[in-house]
């Protein structure tokens, strides 16, 4: 997956970057000058999160412009293809260093944050504190329940929330991740908890978007406002990106 998002963004950056350098006015006036500029500056972003932040730009338009005016290459294919695999090895160095760092100070944090009063964890390593109690139903592994939630990183970045949004979602208890799915099950109607999801109980390895760094511990502050009749509930909403969803 990370190797089709860098060389999307490879491509992409140099339609956008097409007959014009960093020292170029360019003019952002009607929708497709606009839009190019936000695709640019999408890609960009994206190229930075990849490590890919010292791609020279105006090696890049030259390209285009060589293409468009059906100029002869400067370069060979075959060196092309070797300056691709360069750049793709180190993007994949990185992301394995980026991960490795992520889950020791996952552990890290997870350690620390057991010994504190209220806090309680379950076999599986689970985490999690009642900040609301209350004498609901508890959910089975079966249903479909509403629920209120804000997902954050341990630096207390939000990657996603249903809070925000002003909408609770409806899903089924055994279609999210791990920890939800015990959380859940724990947990009784009306009740607010703050969870604290080891990576393997989450999506370890596996990135689901960018906002999610691979082998993150995943806080989530999550109300559970009820459990849908299956006689009248409709199919469940679709859920949002960085819902946690298998």
């Amino acid at each position: 997956m990370r190797q089709h998002r860098l060389a999307a963004a490879v491509a992409l950056v140099g339609l956008v970057l097409a007959g014009c350098d960093s020292q170029t006015s360019v003019e952002l006036k009607t929708p497709a000058q606009k839009a190019s500029y936000g695709i640019g500056l999408n890609m960009g972003k994206s190229l930075a999160q990849e490590g890919m932040d010292d791609l020279d730009s105006k090696a890049v338009a030259q390209g285009i412009e060589d293409a468009i005016g059906k100029k002869e290459q400067k370069l060979k294919d075959e060196e092309l293809m070797e300056a691709f695999k360069a750049l793709q090895e180190r993007a994949e160095q990185r992301s394995a260093k980026l991960a490795e760092e992520s889950a020791a100070a996952g552990k890290k944090f997870l350690e620390e944050n057991k010994k504190r009063d209220g806090v309680t964890t379950t076999a599986s390593g689970l985490q999690y504190e009642v900040v609301k109690k209350a004498d609901g139903p508890q959910p089975k592994a079966s249903d479909v329940v509403t629920v209120h939630y804000e997902g954050k990183l341990t630096d207390g970045k939000v990657f996603d929330s249903s809070v925000e949004r002003g909408s609770p979602i409806d899903l089924p208890v055994s279609g999210v991740i791990p920890g939800w799915v015990e959380a859940l099950q724990l947990m009784h109607v009306g009740e607010k908890i703050k969870l604290y999801i080891p990576s393997e109980l989450a999506y370890g390895a596996q990135s689901p978007s960018p906002a999610i760094p691979a082998n993150s511990v995943l806080v989530f502050d999550l109300e559970l406002l009820g459990i849908k009749d299956p006689s009248a509930a409709p199919a469940p909403e679709a859920e949002p990106q960085d819902a946690p969803a298998k």
